[in-house]
């Protein structure tokens, strides 16, 4: 289980200090949980948090009971989260099976690496000796920084955004790949997001307003009120400009 404990965060700007996080608390069990919330609500800095880019300026992180408030992203690899980048790393001279055989912590043959790529909806042979470059597109990027995620296994897998800068048939692919995931991977998958239909497939929605938890609950509780709020925002702006 992972565990935050009053993790505030404070960012420096050119007005002086920023708080971005507020005393957050929050347990997150084995499952499929989405946290979102409106741009600049908090809930990326909370992504980078919970992987350890970012140190909190107060609070815990517990995992599993230990306290992991000080540990980097490499040592927190290693104790079992996975974080996927909004926009994934190009590796030049890397090929996909050297990725996801770093991935794996092991020497992967050739088929091994194949099933990973075929899970995410890539056919593994024209992907398994490509490097990891800009001749991939962003979507071919995701679903291989996915499987790369499938190959380690761990106890947390957590997506910051994975929508971010994909097309639409990428995107449909990707839903069906965290479909997958919901039903074979174990512990807890974690996604950062506010579409609605990641957020459609989600055991649990974390709502982060301002820096804070503004609610937590099952999607059948929090989406309705979600997408009403979101309905009379556009009939808002749309009496503003005058359609």
């Amino acid at each position: 289980m992972l565990e935050l404990k009053n993790i505030c965060f404070d960012a420096e700007g050119e007005n002086g200090t920023k708080e971005i996080l507020k005393n957050i608390n929050l347990k997150i069990d084995d499952g499929f949980s989405v946290i979102t919330g409106h741009n600049g609500s908090g809930k990326s800095t909370l992504a980078k948090i919970i992987a350890g880019i970012i140190t909190p300026t107060s609070g815990q992180i517990l995992l599993d009971g230990e306290d992991i408030t000080g540990l980097s992203i490499t040592e927190r690899a290693k104790k079992g989260i996975s974080f996927a980048f909004q926009q994934p790393v190009r590796f030049k001279g890397i090929t996909v099976h050297d990725l996801i055989s770093l991935a794996a912590g092991k020497p992967l043959s050739i088929s091994e690496a194949c099933n990973y790529l075929s899970e995410v909806g890539l056919c593994a042979r024209d992907y398994i000796n490509r490097e990891v470059n800009a001749s991939l597109s962003g979507g071919e990027l995701k679903r291989i920084e996915i499987a790369s995620v499938l190959a380690r296994s761990t106890k947390i897998s957590l997506f910051d955004e994975p929508e971010a800068g994909i097309d639409l048939w990428s995107f449909n692919s990707l839903i069906k790949v965290f479909e997958k995931m919901h039903e074979t991977l174990g512990g807890s998958i974690i996604i950062i997001s506010h579409q609605e239909r990641i957020l459609n497939i989600a055991d649990r929605i974390i709502v982060v307003s301002g820096g804070e938890i503004e609610k937590i609950g099952g999607k059948e509780e929090i989406l309705p009120s979600l997408l009403g709020a979101s309905a009379r925002a556009c009939d808002v702006l749309t009496k503003k400009v005058g359609v």
